[in-house]
């Protein structure tokens, strides 16, 4: 029992503290499961949130729902869902009941102008260690180079793709790089 009420205080914590999105969670994430509890490798985290950015749904929650179910199974992911969405219904419904009110504060449009910098550094540093913790291969540090000029080029040029766009791409040439080591392994040992 202690271990869900671990994780459901642990994502609940998350959850609360998270401005941003999934992608500005990232970074927590990582340093509560991988760095502080050590309940995964950074590998294996590395590979969840490409899973959890894969799958359709919010990131934060597909990974809550990987890493409870890592832990717990059935019940830990049912645990860690709940806990991560809990404050963010909560706020999200305060919010709704005085919506105009709220917004009409300089104070809150402050704030929130102040929270947008915190959350592009939480995403930037999130894909940062992510960038890092990547093994620097030559087919993924041609993907990372191509997938970042892309990015480059179209936001110069206005040009707009979706997201799912470059994820679909990428994960096509990770499946020909395989294909084509199989091919590579095949020939050798037919020699």
């Amino acid at each position: 029992m202690k271990k869900y009420f671990d994780l459901f205080f642990t994502m609940l914590k998350i959850g609360l503290f998270t401005f941003g999105g999934g992608y500005a969670m990232i970074a927590l994430l990582e340093g509560e499961f991988v760095e502080k509890k050590k309940y995964m490798e950074k590998d294996e985290f590395l590979n969840m949130v490409a899973i959890a950015e894969s799958t359709p749904g919010p990131i934060a929650i597909n990974a809550a729902t990987y890493i409870g179910y890592k832990q717990l199974r059935f019940l830990g992911s049912l645990t860690a869902t709940v806990a991560i969405c809990i404050p963010s219904f909560f706020i999200i419904f305060a919010i709704s009941l005085f919506f105009d009110a709220f917004l009409s504060f300089t104070l809150v449009e402050y704030a929130f102008r102040g929270i947008q910098v915190c959350v592009i550094y939480l995403i930037f540093s999130a894909g940062l260690k992510m960038l890092k913790q990547m093994k620097k291969t030559a087919f993924s540090v041609t993907i990372v180079s191509a997938v970042a000029l892309c990015m480059i080029v179209f936001s110069l040029l206005a040009v707009k793709f979706s997201t799912i766009l470059y994820i679909l791409i990428c994960g096509l040439a990770g499946l020909f790089a395989y294909f084509l080591k199989q091919l590579r392994q095949r020939k050798e040992e037919s020699k």
